[in-house]
């Protein structure tokens, strides 16, 4: 086999190998052979979760053609406020491979592909299917983050050339996996997204899932179909590498301690209870930046609870810690720092914020189980009562010393 030209691109040499390898096949088979290529994690937050799309070998040109379902238009017509909303409006597109392939060549990014053992009759379904599911007027469809993404679309097009034998080998199974848990490994290389997700998701993304939903990561996706067996031979047939991953890898799997929450929360709940009613001003300084962010916070939950689809954030038990109440107590909080009595409301406030803080904790005990948010509770409940603590002494200013 000779060697490929040299002054091709590195994606456009790999593809030529890999069609060379499978010009024999092409030249005698009356099906096209069917790959899922699994692209690794980028940098961007958008990329943090990975990629997949379909590969299709015409059994007669030899042309690799990728079915890629995570094309979406930002220039259309309120794409930003649905977005905002929960209302993504992606694509199927069809496209050489080797152009698919060139951005994830830059990014740095591993892609590998994973050749299915399907009949003739199931790779011409599956072909002939996602042809017309790429024509204009079927390609676009209704994004959802966990239950209908760009692996989920590849999962459910292999099943349905299997006749539902995917699904019947997955959906029993589970690894004990959660779309938060998912989330926030995924995410964890960008500390402001995984806060974002952990604090952000509800209790509906608690659930234990099975392999079948787990496959909404592309990589999961690519490990349960190395287990999958049609007939008692192994599903996938052979993996294939195209792209060299140069960039940080995966998150792997690791356990979340409670107790470093725990320890600042406290921490900082004994130094201000401590602090408070000697130094006023320092705990009022506190309060005022921690009930403006739980302010802004909790504002953000209940907006995607009561104004949005976003299903997996609804109900969010964090905002009995981290709501808008805090903000009434913001006023009281500005007063003490500038010397004042923070007033009635704000002492009417530092219970009922420490009280919702409790009724989150005994939440947690009596519904075990319904939201991993122990360690946000862990945190910010000392805290609460710190400054009910701290600060409950100041409704009146300090007397004036005598011949001030």
């Amino acid at each position: 086999m000779a060697a490929p030209d040299r002054r091709l691109g590195p994606v456009a040499r790999a593809l030529l190998v890999l069609l060379m390898l499978l010009a024999p096949f092409a030249a005698s088979a009356t099906a096209p052979r069917i790959g899922v290529a699994t692209m690794q994690p980028g940098e961007v937050f958008w990329e943090r979760f990975g990629h997949d799309a379909i590969v299709v070998i015409d059994p007669v040109t030899g042309a690799a053609t990728s079915y890629n379902f995570g094309f979406f238009d930002p220039s259309e017509p309120g794409f930003v406020g649905n977005f905002v909303h929960g209302i993504m409006r992606y694509r199927l597109a069809a496209l050489p491979f080797e152009e698919d392939m060139a951005m994830y060549r830059e990014e740095g990014r591993g892609v590998s592909i994973q050749w299915l053992r399907l009949t003739d009759a199931q790779a011409n379904e599956l072909a002939s299917a996602l042809a017309v599911n790429a024509r204009p007027e079927n390609a676009v469809y209704g994004y959802d983050y966990f239950r209908d993404n760009c692996a989920t679309r590849v999962r459910d097009a292999v099943d349905r050339a299997l006749g539902g034998e995917l699904h019947r080998q997955l959906a029993g199974r589970s690894h004990g996996a959660t779309y938060r848990s998912e989330a926030v490994r995924l995410a964890s290389p960008a500390p402001w997204m995984w806060l974002g997700f952990d604090v952000g998701l509800g209790p509906r993304s608690d659930r234990p899932l099975s392999l079948w939903e787990e496959a909404f990561v592309p990589m999961r996706l690519a490990a349960s179909l190395r287990e999958v067996q049609i007939d008692g031979r192994p599903l996938v047939e052979s993996e294939s590498p195209v792209l060299t991953h140069r960039i940080a890898p995966e998150p792997a799997d690791a356990p979340r301690a409670t107790w470093p929450w725990l320890l600042v929360g406290l921490v900082a709940g004994a130094l201000l209870a401590t602090v408070g009613p000697r130094r006023p001003r320092v705990a009022a300084a506190f309060a005022l930046a921690f009930w403006t962010v739980a302010g802004l916070l909790g504002a953000v939950m209940l907006f995607l609870w009561a104004g949005t689809v976003h299903e997996f954030a609804w109900a969010n038990r964090n905002l009995l810690m981290l709501n808008p109440l805090a903000w009434l107590a913001l006023p009281g909080a500005w007063r003490v720092l500038r010397g004042r009595g923070s007033g009635l409301l704000m002492q009417k406030m530092l219970p009922a914020l420490a009280g919702l803080a409790l009724i989150a904790m005994f939440a947690s005990w009596l519904e075990s189980g319904a939201q991993d948010n122990v360690h946000w509770i862990a945190l910010l409940l000392p805290i609460h009562l710190g400054l009910w603590a701290g600060l409950r002494t100041t409704r009146h200013p300090p007397a004036a010393s005598i011949g001030a």
